[in-house]
């Protein structure tokens, strides 16, 4: 194990205790605490440890062993976290504004803690917020104070009864009135009823509304979004006009209080439309500088972009969580071994490498490249004057392809990598103590909200596919601000192109499998333009073209695209500068893992396509997976130690640091409710049936 550094690096990194664990970590061939600094920076390293020491030293986090709290007790106790949040000033301008890094950085601290508590914290001020302050002026900075101090509470009111992904239909509306200067806010019939708004069910005091947008001429401008006061703040009690409800049970995240509301002519005034695509004069006169309706409506739902971003980020969370469980267990859970006296560690299986480390190289992978996206999210939000308005939107074209596709992606991949680490886990992970399961059941509305997953790739093969229109038809270059789609300047030529090597040693170098990636991408492309002009002359609709096109062809494509591009910039930056020497080689090898873990779902296309010929490349890049799993195998355990909360807040007795596995499971067993107490319901067992005594009705 290569030397550690001591100094303030060792303040920031707590000592591990020993245990079980201890052989595996004495076995990592590099520094946890180096690629821990290196990674995350000083700054963050401190900051997570101040948030996660808060928690575990304040009464109100205490998370006592045994059944969970009731519905309305979870609701209360994650609005009193939340409040407590803001006490401890985690969530003041002063300490957001140091690093666009701190709000994800407490919001990713709070989702290890709990889901609903990071959920309800994310929706008032990132999603509420960053709405009213992308969406509107000036005129609205006073909303922002207000929000900082908890003054008023927020959400984010766009999805209705009838109508989801499909925003442009939603059929709310804002009718203006010039003699009051006020637009009415109404709800024309229950379908348009506002549904799954977090935070609305018992707590947001106001709401940022979508609605169609009429002036007095009758004329409809399209969907515009709405500061709507829903509730009184010192009552809590419904505005006039405002039926506000509360959802109910969810399969997860219970703690976050999703709501419905309808509104019955509501009344707000002109200066709370948020005015950044478009406003109306006093008079009742629609003014915006934006000429195209299709453009002003991408705008208008920007700030989703942000969101899923965001929500990117989240998934990898859980997924980090999950690996850190698994591979601890496995580590740790001996059975069978070479003789019959020795048991050795699952995680010695070649099978149980390859369950789980492609998933731990994803976990490293999808960080990196969330991370990284939403810096350039901020970047954008913060473009400089001197930038002209064409730059800006390029730029943001970009990232809302990126952002369509990376949330699909890691909302995935963390699904599937959370069930494969419960089944891992065998028995033991569907202990609901373990925390396995509502990991899983947490995760899977990321599959949905903020956009349904398959809906959203078709923003990302639009993209692509508009790219390649303009190359064809103007002759245009592929490239683009973050220069994702720059090696398809190479296109169609590019296609020619053949797997060069033969054995597992040419898939190992790194360039390969990216190589292998960009003909997979170009192949998809020239495929899917092909199938939807095929489906355009047979049926002569772009409607029918486009969704005939979804299944094998665009789909497809947008998912390829998006999983080069999370493997090139974690390539990239794993050889850039300031990698410590000692992580420089497992990096390298995560980062081929996963780029070669990607593309092996692709197989059948790389041998339909050509690239691929004979049997030895596609068996060559299967043992060059499992040849990486095992190279990996001894540095897993460190590798999930740099990213694992501290105990209190994994909260899985098999997951802990400690490693000692049957120790804490069983005293798990010991502290749940009531486990070694007589059923309440005995003497109904005691009564014996009178078999055939009743008969059965029709």
């Amino acid at each position: 194990m290569a030397p550690e550094r001591d100094g303030n690096q060792d303040r920031l990194w707590p000592d591990l205790p020993r245990g079980p664990l201890s052989a595996y970590r004495a076995r990592a061939s590099f520094s946890p605490r180096e690629l821990g600094l290196f990674l995350e920076g000083e700054d963050v390293l401190r900051f997570k440890k101040s948030i996660f020491a808060t928690l575990e030293t304040d009464p109100l986090f205490a998370q006592p062993p045994g059944p969970g709290p009731s519905l309305e007790r979870y609701r209360e106790l994650t609005f009193l976290r939340c409040k407590r949040i803001f006490e401890y000033g985690f969530c003041s301008a002063e300490s957001l504004a140091q690093s666009p890094l701190r709000l994800r950085t407490l919001v990713h601290c709070l989702a290890m803690y709990d889901w609903s508590l990071a959920k309800k914290c994310t929706l008032h001020l990132l999603v509420f917020g960053s709405a009213i302050y992308n969406s509107g002026s000036e005129r609205h900075l006073s909303y922002l104070e207000k929000i900082l101090n908890m003054e008023i509470f927020g959400c984010f009111a766009l999805t209705e009864l009838s109508h989801g992904s499909n925003a442009k239909a939603i059929r709310t509306t804002a009718h203006y009135d010039p003699a009051t200067e006020e637009f009415v806010i109404h709800s024309p019939d229950f379908e348009a009823a506002k549904v799954w708004i977090g935070n609305m069910g018992k707590t947001a005091t106001h709401a940022v509304v979508f609605a169609q947008l009429y002036t007095p001429d009758s004329q409809c401008h399209g969907l515009h979004a709405f500061v709507v006061q829903i509730r009184d703040p010192k009552t809590l009690l419904p505005m006039p006009g405002v039926m506000v409800g509360d959802m109910g049970k969810k399969l997860g995240q219970n703690g976050l209080d999703n709501g419905f509301a309808m509104f019955h002519k509501v009344r707000v005034p002109r200066q709370d439309l948020l005015n950044r695509i478009g406003d109306v004069t006093p008079e009742g006169t629609y003014v915006t500088p934006f000429k195209d309706s299709r453009q002003r409506f991408g705008e208008s739902l920007g700030s989703l972009s942000v969101g899923r971003v965001f929500i990117t980020g989240l998934c990898v969370v859980n997924l980090q969580l999950a690996v850190a469980i698994a591979v601890r267990f496995s580590a740790t859970r001996r059975q069978f071994g070479p003789t019959d006296s020795e048991e050795i560690p699952v995680l010695e299986y070649p099978l149980q490498q390859w369950r789980l480390l492609p998933y731990l190289a994803a976990a490293y992978a999808l960080d990196h490249f969330s991370k990284a996206l939403y810096l350039n999210v901020s970047g954008l939000l913060q473009v400089p004057v001197g930038h002209s308005r064409a730059q800006k939107a390029d730029l943001a074209r970009e990232i809302h392809a990126l952002g369509s596709a990376c949330k699909p992606l890691a909302s995935w991949t963390a699904q599937r990598g959370i069930q494969e680490c419960r089944e891992a886990c065998g028995g033991h992970g569907y202990l609901a103590a373990n925390r396995l399961g509502d990991l899983r059941n947490n995760n899977d509305p990321n599959c949905t909200y903020e956009g349904d997953n398959n809906i959203l790739l078709q923003q990302t093969s639009n993209f692509l596919l508009g790219l390649l229109e303009r190359r064809l038809q103007d002759g245009a270059r592929f490239e683009s601000p973050l220069k994702t789609v720059d090696f398809l300047e190479a296109y169609p030529g590019l296609l020619s192109h053949k797997f060069p090597g033969s054995g597992m040693a040419d898939w190992l170098d790194p360039t390969a499998p990216l190589a292998a990636f960009e003909w997979l991408v170009g192949y998809l492309l020239r495929e899917s333009h092909r199938k939807f002009h095929q489906e355009k002359r047979a049926r002569g609709s772009d409607f029918e073209a486009r969704n005939n096109s979804q299944v094998y062809y665009t789909r497809t494509l947008a998912l390829a695209f998006t999983e080069l591009t999370v493997a090139q910039w974690f390539h990239e930056y794993t050889r850039g500068t300031g990698v410590p020497p000692s992580a420089q080689p497992v990096l390298g090898r995560l980062s081929v893992l996963y780029t070669l873990w990607s593309l092996s779902q692709y197989t059948a296309l790389l041998y339909q396509g050509g690239y691929l010929s004979g049997e030895q490349a596609g068996r060559a890049m299967e043992a060059a997976i499992l040849d990486l799993c095992a190279q990996l195998k001894d540095d897993a355990v460190a590798l999930v130690d740099v990213f694992a909360p501290p105990d209190f807040v994994l909260n899985s007795p098999i997951g802990r640091a400690d490693g000692e596995l049957y120790k804490n499971l069983w005293g798990a067993l010991l502290q749940g409710d009531s486990v070694l107490e007589r059923a309440a319901w005995w003497p109904e067992f005691v009564q014996k049936p009178e078999v055939g005594s009743r008969k059965a009705k029709l």
